[in-house]
């Protein structure tokens, strides 16, 4: 019997022009986003997703499970249902991981005002997440969150679809999430949104390990100012939440490309 070895390559050709508009420029903007988290520290090897929902369809763009997040490009993201049904992926063996659409296809099938939904394993984290007083007002980057953010109660790894209900739930209408003893997730109506929304809640986390690690009394403002923050910090307030961001971002990535030995994410 002929065995054939698995097909584990990432060197696909282009399918620019055999997707619409709307889906490359979906395509071009995830592939980035899969590089910031990387280029942030807030990758966990293979492990985590980001999805984001395709423009005018119920459809999601995924990384295929076996890619690192720096090898990752547009061609090379797999288009999937709500269900986690593979409706398109590059020739290849790799497939998706069972928890990506568990997890994101629960929030983006009950909150169509949500696009991109990102999930990490980040050491800060982690232990947030392990932590029984949760996420600490403790600078002005994480009393944005003050009033803000769900948890949600470990589960073991979710693999269970009866878990989605519990999942939204906990979400409530927040774009940020901490998954206790398991991590930390946000959400937004654009890409651009939900990736700066993970960073400040990842910034909030490595300040308050380094805080709780010094072994000093720690000061809390008001709450008439964590309300006050709070609100301001919220998307669309004062400004569209990471759309300035993002071009200077990508600018980023373009110039740190270069002999990098990784393809570019724009093909």
């Amino acid at each position: 019997m002929d065995h054939a070895a698995p097909r584990y390559g990432t060197d696909w050709p282009s399918i620019r022009d055999q997707v619409s508009e709307a889906e490359w420029q979906a395509r071009l903007d995830l592939a980035a986003c899969y590089r910031l988290v990387d280029a942030y520290g807030m990758t966990d090897m293979i492990y985590n997703h980001i999805t984001l929902r395709i423009p005018g369809t119920e459809h999601l763009l995924i990384n295929l499970y076996g890619l690192l997040y720096k090898e990752i490009t547009a061609t090379s993201l797999a288009k999937i249902d709500v269900e986690g049904n593979i409706l398109w992926k590059p020739d290849t063996d790799y497939g998706i991981n069972k928890s990506g659409y568990v997890i994101h296809g629960a929030i983006h099938k009950a909150r169509p005002d949500v696009a991109a939904v990102i999930h990490t394993h980040t050491r800060a984290g982690m232990a947030v997440a392990a932590m029984k007083c949760g996420l600490l007002p403790l600078n002005q980057t994480a009393i944005r969150f003050v009033g803000h953010i769900g948890y949600h109660d470990y589960e073991g790894p979710a693999t269970d679809l009866a878990e989605r209900e519990r999942i939204v739930a906990d979400l409530g209408p927040h774009d940020a999430m901490i998954m206790r003893n398991h991590g930390l997730l946000t959400c937004g109506a654009t890409l651009q949104q939900a990736f700066n929304t993970l960073y400040q809640l990842e910034m909030s986390c490595r300040s308050q390990v380094d805080a709780m690690a010094a072994r000093t009394e720690l000061t809390l403002p008001t709450e008439h100012v964590l309300a006050r923050t709070a609100h301001l910090y919220q998307p669309g307030v004062r400004r569209p939440y990471g759309v300035l961001e993002w071009h200077a971002l990508l600018r980023r990535l373009e110039a740190e490309q270069k002999g990098s030995g990784y393809p570019p994410y724009w093909i």
